[in-house]
């Protein structure tokens, strides 16, 4: 009498894990389960580029293993707005139908898909520069007593645990007297995520106030 399962779905990379990013073993693995149960397998690739730099994977990969997987184009892509559904052909003529149901078809759309290809075609390789700018804050603040628990910097996600002298409010206030934002996720917890807008002069401010704290 409960819902069936029938859908297992994966997040790479993972938000709350920091930007951290599967061993593909492990999602291959994931797929044998999921074969030998009927289950489909859908990927949250919002952040997915990221992975595929960060592990030197390619998108192919992940092509012949997920059902399903979706693409956001305006985070680390930096497309104004966008995310793509990709699937086979008769789950993408579903899609269409269902996105028509619910009112998600749009007109003269084309301005916002020509932003889409150009972070296609632009934006992938230079993501490893937000990942090596994630790196070097993260080094910055590890030298700090009143930094703990950061979790392992793989991609352009930072998260990390505060004690003693700030706490993660006081903390985000304090760097956005300075101009720099950050998000805090609990009471003690702060995340920071590096995108094409940083630059490298921003990055190196961000190390000096942080050494200053």
């Amino acid at each position: 009498h409960k819902p069936r399962t029938r859908l297992v779905g994966l997040e790479n990379t993972s938000n709350r894990g920091g930007g951290s990013c599967y061993d593909f073993n492990e999602i291959v693995a994931i797929k044998e389960v999921c074969l030998k149960n009927g289950l489909a397998l859908h990927l949250d690739g919002a952040r997915l580029f990221n992975a595929i730099i960060a592990k030197g994977e390619t998108p192919s990969d992940y092509g012949r293993v997920f059902d399903s997987i979706s693409i956001c184009l305006s985070k680390g892509l930096g497309a104004p707005v966008g995310s793509l559904l990709l699937g086979n052909k008769d789950f993408i003529n579903y899609a269409r139908r269902i996105r028509k149901v619910f009112g998600g078809g749009m007109r003269q759309a084309g301005i916002i898909a020509a932003g889409g290809l150009y972070a296609l075609k632009h934006n992938i390789e230079r993501l490893k520069e937000d990942h090596h700018h994630a790196q070097l804050i993260a080094e910055a603040l590890l030298q700090k007593s009143f930094i703990s628990n950061m979790f392992p910097v793989e991609t352009n996600i930072l998260i990390f645990e505060v004690n003693g002298k700030y706490s993660a409010k006081s903390l985000a206030d304090a760097l956005l007297k300075n101009n720099i934002r950050v998000i805090p996720i609990s009471p003690t917890q702060i995340r920071i995520v590096t995108h094409l807008d940083i630059t490298p002069k921003d990055v190196d401010k961000t190390i000096h106030i942080i050494n200053t704290l």
